[in-house]
């Protein structure tokens, strides 16, 4: 069973930056495509970005070219570096296998973008 622990969130200003990492447990984690989910009040949980295990990367259009989704796969590690933040990527972002795994949603990290 999986276990995902987000970290890195917080409150910034529109224009900031932060960066978001996952931990992952399990000794398969480099065959697994990874990604970014993300949830804001109100909305269905949807996909940011996410990597296969060779680094290939995919963004969702309201994000590319402001978000950078990397992992380590010797520590077990997904990130996601957000920069350009606007208010509108206020929400609780998620790490998961791509497709999703919903047995193994985290807590999730809280980003709130607000002057």
């Amino acid at each position: 069973q999986v276990q995902l622990v987000e970290s890195g969130g917080g409150l910034v200003q529109p224009g900031g930056s932060l960066r978001l990492s996952c931990a992952a447990s399990g000794s398969t984690f480099s065959i697994y495509m990874m990604a970014w989910y993300r949830q804001a009040p109100g909305k269905q949980r949807e996909l940011v970005a996410r990597i296969s295990g060779d680094g290939i990367t995919t963004y969702a259009d309201s994000v590319k070219g402001r978000f950078t989704i990397s992992r380590d796969n010797a520590k077990n590690m997904v990130y996601l570096q957000m920069n350009s933040l606007k208010p509108e990527d206020t929400a609780v972002y998620y790490c998961n296998r791509y497709p999703r795994n919903d047995d193994a949603w985290g807590q999730g990290t809280q980003v709130t973008v607000s002057s």
